[in-house]
């Protein structure tokens, strides 16, 4: 019992630390953004992001999710649709560079290249998956859902008082509420 209570008081410590070191963060970030004079852009660019996910972004992951819903082994498929999406998202900004930087220091490599030789990569990735997952024969096995204690979620339990026998009237009159 001491252990327990130990390990709780560590997780709080812990817990206040982390949010401390986050305020602390945040702190630095507010005073680098106001002295650096790059609140308006910083501004314009996150109003952009929230704009570019609300009306793009999540309507396609939407529709994504919907129609694989039926599809066998769509775990792995949408996990690979995800993986390519923010693959892509951070490619964007070079993929539609125009022309070439002045500093060839810069961009030192071909991103459009690497970018499809990773979505290859996730593709494989996604397919070894989807075959290991089939030749186990895990992907149409659904086990139940279960309560933590090994119990299936909304089965009755021997202890619990709607389903014990009980010696008193109450058994054949009215069910509790």
């Amino acid at each position: 019992m001491a252990d327990q209570v130990g390990r709780k008081d560590r997780g709080a410590v812990m817990r206040v630390a982390t949010g401390a070191a986050g305020v602390a963060l945040m702190g630095v970030g507010v005073f680098l953004l106001l002295s650096g004079g790059q609140a308006r852009d910083v501004a314009l660019w996150l109003a952009g992001a929230v704009v570019l996910h609300d009306l793009l972004v999540a309507p396609l992951v939407l529709a994504a999710g919907l129609l694989l819903a039926r599809l066998p082994g769509r775990g792995p498929l949408r996990g690979a649709l995800v993986t390519a999406g923010c693959l892509t998202l951070i490619a964007l900004p070079v993929l539609f560079a125009p022309g070439t930087p002045h500093n060839p220091s810069v961009l030192p490599l071909d991103y459009p290249r690497n970018w499809l030789l990773s979505l290859a990569a996730v593709a494989l990735a996604t397919a070894a998956v989807a075959l290991v997952r089939r030749l186990r024969g895990t992907a149409a096995v659904r086990r139940p859902r279960t309560d933590g204690h090994g119990a299936r979620r909304g089965a009755r339990s021997p202890t619990s008082r709607a389903g014990r026998a009980s010696s008193s009237p109450r058994r054949w009159g009215r069910r509790d509420r």
